[in-house]
């Protein structure tokens, strides 16, 4: 048997690249995976034994570090949430869900905001300010424009090695971010809709490619909601607002969900303006959203 990394899923097959050599066989998985209720992942790690003509049999599924449910990939080490403040427009709230997802997954996030070029000098200004804002949660923030070659070395480092995620909403500019890191991959890129105000799709499915600096990056379809259905507990979702949950030690009572209670340090912290106000908002927004899905599905 050999080892390698799941890079493609399509109508039944798993196109795997093998760990040494960096051939990719077209899989098939093996009767006791749909035994076992196992379903090979994008980005899974597995065993293989390679067979004539570039093809092959999963045997098996190495254990997980980590699964994401929409979109289907597992093993990531850090989401790329890639923004714009125009074309499409900065959409704070859908950021924040992104975060909380990657969050409940124990994966960290990378922000970029793509498509500075396209900014005047108070738009950029207003860029800096939200920059200025998730890194003093504790975030990083990438600003970067493919057309005039911003922020190119610096993502590129970040990508070294690792297995990351793209993740945005359609029109952001994903496809044309990674050929812009990889000039070899030459993805499909869309233009945004000027009748909706958001991007066309060109992303149909997940796909790792293979980084020349070492690591994957993988694609994913570009959406405009995010359901976080993966939460089965809203008591949990204080966790995955790092800055809530960390001034949420100073509450008085324990298990408390900063929503009404008396004696809560984060509702004092915001009311102070110590947390920001806009976050704790979206706080409380997914906190009744979740909890409404979580008594519906009871």
């Amino acid at each position: 048997m050999a080892i390698g990394t799941i890079v493609k899923a399509l109508s039944g097959f798993y196109y795997v690249q093998d760990q040494s050599a960096g051939d990719i066989y077209e899989c098939r998985g093996r009767g006791i995976l749909k035994k076992n209720s196992v379903s090979p992942l994008v980005g899974d790690r597995v065993n293989y034994t390679p067979t004539s003509h570039q093809q092959g049999m999963i045997e098996e599924i190495m254990p997980r570090t980590n699964e994401f449910f929409r979109p289907k990939v597992a093993n990531v080490d850090q989401t790329i949430l890639v923004f714009t403040h125009k074309e499409p427009a900065w959409n704070q709230r859908l950021l924040d869900r992104f975060i909380v997802m990657a969050e409940s997954v124990g994966v960290d996030s990378l922000i970029v905001i793509n498509k500075i070029d396209l900014l005047n000098d108070s738009e950029i200004l207003e860029v800096y300010s939200n920059k200025e804002l998730y890194e003093s949660i504790g975030y990083s923030v990438i600003l970067v424009s493919t057309k005039s070659q911003v922020g190119k070395e610096e993502l590129a480092l970040a990508l070294k090695d690792k297995i990351s995620m793209f993740s945005g909403q359609s029109g952001v500019g994903k496809s044309s971010l990674l050929n812009f890191i990889e000039s070899g991959l030459e993805l499909k890129v869309g233009d945004v809709s000027s009748k909706l105000g958001r991007g066309k799709h060109t992303t149909r499915h997940v796909e790792l490619y293979a980084l020349s600096s070492g690591g994957f990056i993988a694609d994913t379809p570009g959406f405009s909601q995010i359901e976080l259905t993966n939460i089965e507990d809203v008591s949990e979702l204080k966790e995955y607002f790092v800055e809530l949950f960390s001034r949420g030690q100073g509450c008085k009572y324990r298990g408390c969900t900063h929503i009404t209670e008396d004696g809560c340090q984060v509702i004092s912290d915001v009311e102070k303006g110590e947390i920001q106000k806009f976050r704790y908002e979206h706080y409380v927004e997914l906190f009744h959203e979740i909890k409404e899905q979580l008594q519906n599905k009871y």
